[in-house]
Order: C-alpha cells, then structure tokens, then sequence
C-alpha cells in the first residue's frame, strides 16, 4: 500500500498556492470530515445535511466484510461463478474500477439495450445477480431485474437464491425485494451515488466477484486522517484547488492514464466531477483519455496524469498546467471525493445535487407514454443512416453524414466541446471511441464519449448544466431483436429510444446543437460512421 501524492505544476500549482492558505484557515478539511453541511452556502446546506457520510465510510462500512464473504461462500455452495450487476451511474462505475483494478470478473450490466441484456441474461445457471439502485426506482435497473427473474424462472432456478438487492432502506425497491425473499443489504442512505465507492453499492458486487474489499477499506482508512487534516499538504485540498481554482478557470480536465494499475478509474472520476460540478451553467468538463492517446490538450485544460503508485519521479508533463496523482485504489476514492468537495467550494456550487438529471428522465418517459408525440421524419437518409438534428435550425440543408458532421462541427466555439454519445453495445468492439482522437485532432477541441444510457447517469448533468459551449453527436440503431419486460407495458427497445430522444429533447429545449444519427443497418451504418467519423471519407 502506498500513500496519496498530488502534484501540480504550472498553471496548476498557481491556483494550489493561492487557494490553499484560505481552505486551511478556515478549516475546511476537517470541518468537512465533521460534516459540515454549510461549507458550499445556505443554498446547498438542506442538500449536503443529508449528503456527508461518505467521509466516514472507511469504518462506517466495516461491517459489511464479514457479511459479503458470507453470501459469496453461500452463492459458491449454489453452483455461482458468475456475478452479473444491474446498476447505473455510480452504482456500477465504482465496482467496475474495484474488479478491473483486482483482475477478477465481473459482468457490468448498465444498459438498457435489448441485444445487450439479453446476452447477458442468455445463461444464467451458475450466475448470481446483485440489483443496485439507491433510489430503488431506476427503470433501466428494475428492467434489467425482471429480465433475470424471468430467465432465472425459465430456467428451474428460484430468483429468490440468485438475486442480491442492494438500496437505501425503506425504498420501493427495500421493500419489495424482502417480500419476494431476497437477500437484500441496505447502503448508507446519507451518500448520494456518486460518492457511494465504499458503500455497499461498490462493496457488494465487488466482494462477491472476489475482490477484497477489506483491503479497500483499509487502505481509506489510512489516509482519511491525512484528509481531514487542516494543512497544506492535504492531498484533497491541493487536488481540488489544482480543479477548481484556476484562473481564468481551465474547466476541461483531461485525465490521463500515465502508467496508473488502477483500471478504469478515470471513468469513474469523469462521473464523480461531471455530474457533481455541471451546474448553474459552470462545471468541470472531465476528458477521459488512454495512455496511447496523442490528442494535445486545449489552452483551457488542466492535465491529470494518473500515474503509477511506485513512480516515485515521473517524467515531467509538457502541457502548462498539469497535475500528476497516484495513491492505492481505497485511498484515491476518497481523495477525489475530497477534492470534488473543495472543487464545489470554489466553483460557488453544491455538489451534491443533480437537478438536470431528472430532466432527461421526466422527457424519456413522457416519449414513452406517448404524450409527447412521435419523432419527426428523418431530415435525409445516407447509406444506413438517418440524419436528424435538434436545438435549432443548423444543419443548413446536408444530406450525407459527412455534410451534417460539419454542419455540427461549425457550431463549435472556441471554448466548446464535442460530445459523442452512442446508444450501442458497448461489449462490442465497435472502434467508435476511437474516433474521439481523430474528432479532437480535426476540431482542435476537446471530445467526449460516452456509452448510452450510462452517461446519463454521470456526464449527462453537465452537458445540461454546465456551461452552454457544447456540440452533441448521438448514435442510435434499432436492436436486432427487441426485448419484453415482464410486467411493463414497453420494451427495451422503445425504452432506449425514448431515452436518447428524451435526452436530444432537454438539449435542444437549452439550445444545445444535437445531431442525430440513427443505424437503419448495424454493419453497414457502423462503417460509414467509423469512416466518417474517422476522417476517412
């Protein structure tokens, strides 16, 4: 295990050496640890009251170890060696980081694609399912839920001996699961899902795939006494000066694999900052990029290397304002939430809300219902695709992709960014999120992708609340082969289209430009699009 390191440079390490003597003084860290709900202004006080136990979680969680490996000896005994997790947002994008980075296998269902779930429903005989929703209302997870209690039944298996449910108590979700006879594990209701990395939403699922998750903890509880400290070597208290405090605010934060173990953690992060900073039209636009990626970061950008644990003297970064980060998996958890805590502090917004999120939600099921009326006809049709636009009057009379995609392209300012969203499986090796480099080198911008309907969970409240400098590229396609929902009225299928219609809808209602593409052909619409998008034609 090592400690938590936090290096800026630049820009960056100007913005740490002007904020950091105030957050000191006025005792932020340890007032945060205490629990402090005035720290982000009276309007975030009723929010964070009931948003603080995070900090805690490094014992307050302890006592789920025994009780995970428990179950995961009783799941053994049943004939289990497969662990599939139903969960969205946070709920999945915090036990995808524990298992990669631990190396052990665990199926990530967070889609509500009917290809998708289906495959992952297709044999259930030695699998298990862990059911995450905090709310115990989110539709894309109670669909998944009814697919498997289904496929468990169809295949002479009582639900009530595969399912694990974890939600806060007393949800729909609580209550119902303990009347079906479920093994149900209530998380913390005082942490919302984001900062849920060391509750059960990201022990549970986790601990049965076989991590260890009492190591994670271990290693939190080590450095949460570094990060309550009120001193200017708190790690969190730089990390989050380096985010938030710039000046002028460089609020595209690239994050970059730099030799990091930690396997998918910028995912995570992207999650953490987008949807806790992406509001009141300001915000943090967090870039995901591998270590292979050559795309050069913008004036406006600060570059996070996330760098291995023993790299005691990494190579120093080019770009003029950088910060390099490592530390073991438990202890950056909660570094991030520290420094997410202290990016909202100086961002003068409350990161613990999410107004915009629900937006998308209330727009896909008034689509759903039909209350909102049908999708207007295709504007042209190329080859497999069909080109729609929404949030105005843009698209200036293209008919090929590759018109549209400039037409798209020529809203872009000089402080904007490209956001490609994709309604697809994202098991397959579509290559599409390789055309974020290709996009970026084009526009000079940064460029986003992101897996619908996840990140709608997570990147969708900053596209709606954050600054109004962005451009939206979303990719549909019509199932192979849709899916009922047992005891629901609509499909997958029609689920996942009402809700990347439901989230084109609230961008354009906010004047976002959104280009629609939609696959009337997987295969072929595929290629034109790599093509495309590519820059090859």
């Amino acid at each position: 295990m090592s400690g938590l390191s936090v290096t800026a440079a630049g820009v960056a390490a100007d913005a740490v050496e002007e904020h950091l003597p105030a957050l000191v003084e006025e005792r932020f860290a340890s007032r945060l640890f205490d629990q402090d709900a005035t720290l982000w202004g009276e309007d975030a006080q009723d929010e964070a009251s009931k948003r603080l136990s995070w900090v805690g979680l490094a014992r307050g969680s302890r006592h789920l170890v025994g009780e995970i490996a428990a179950l995961r000896d009783t799941l053994r005994e049943r004939g289990v060696d497969r662990i599939v997790l139903c969960g969205m947002g946070g709920s999945s994008l915090a036990p995808e980081v524990i298992c990669g980075t631990a190396d052990v296998p665990l199926v990530v269902l967070d889609s509500s694609h009917p290809d998708v779930v289906r495959a992952a429903a297709a044999d259930v005989s030695t699998t298990a399912v862990v059911v995450s929703s905090k709310s115990g209302s989110t539709v894309e997870t109670d669909s998944q839920r009814r697919v498997f209690e289904q496929a468990f039944r169809d295949a002479g298996i009582d639900p009530a001996e595969r399912i694990v449910v974890v939600t806060d108590p007393g949800s729909p979700l609580d209550e119902q699961s303990r009347e079906q006879g479920y093994h149900v594990i209530n998380a913390d209701p005082g942490v919302g899902g984001r900062y849920s990395a060391l509750t059960a939403f990201g022990l549970v699922p986790s601990g049965l795939a076989g991590a260890d998750v009492e190591q994670l903890l271990d290693d939190a509880e080590t450095m949460t006494d570094l990060l309550a400290e009120d001193d200017e070597a708190n790690p969190g208290l730089r990390l989050g000066a380096a985010l938030g405090g710039t000046d002028p605010l460089r609020d595209k934060i690239y994050l970059v694999d730099h030799g990091t173990e930690l396997v998918g953690f910028g995912d995570w992060a992207e999650q953490l900052i987008a949807e806790s900073t992406g509001k009141l039209g300001t915000g943090l636009l967090p870039v995901v990029l591998g270590r292979a990626s050559s795309t050069p970061p913008p004036a406006d950008a600060t570059v996070v290397r996330l760098v291995a644990a023993d790299d005691e003297d990494p190579e120093p970064g080019s770009a003029p304002s950088t910060v390099d980060v490592s530390g073991s998996l438990g202890g950056q958890f909660l570094l991030w939430e520290v420094a997410t805590a202290v990016a909202g502090r100086l961002l003068a917004i409350n990161p613990f809300d999410q107004p915009d999120v629900e937006s998308a939600k209330a727009a896909a099921r008034e689509l759903l219902d039909g209350s909102t009326g049908s999708a207007a006809p295709a504007a042209a049709t190329d080859g497999a695709v069909e080109i729609r636009q929404a949030g105005g009057d843009w698209l200036d009379g293209a008919t090929t992709v590759s018109g549209a995609l400039d037409a798209l392209l020529a809203q872009l300012g000089e402080t904007g960014y490209l956001a490609v969203m994709a309604y697809l499986d994202r098991e397959e090796d579509t290559g599409l999120p390789d055309v974020a480099d290709s996009l970026a080198e084009r526009t000079g911008r940064p460029v986003t992708f992101g897996w619908g309907p996840r990140f709608l969970h997570s990147t969708g409240q900053y596209h709606k609340g954050g600054p109004a400098t962005g451009v939206y590229l979303q990719i549909t396609e019509d199932p192979q082969q849709d899916l009922e929902v047992p005891g629901r009225e609509f499909t997958l299928g029609q689920f996942i289209a009402a809700q990347a219609g439901g989230d084109a809808q609230v961008l354009a209602d906010k004047g976002r430009p959104v280009l629609r593409l939609h696959l009337t052909d997987h295969a072929a619409g595929l290629e034109q699009l790599r093509r495309v998008l590519g820059g090859r034609g």
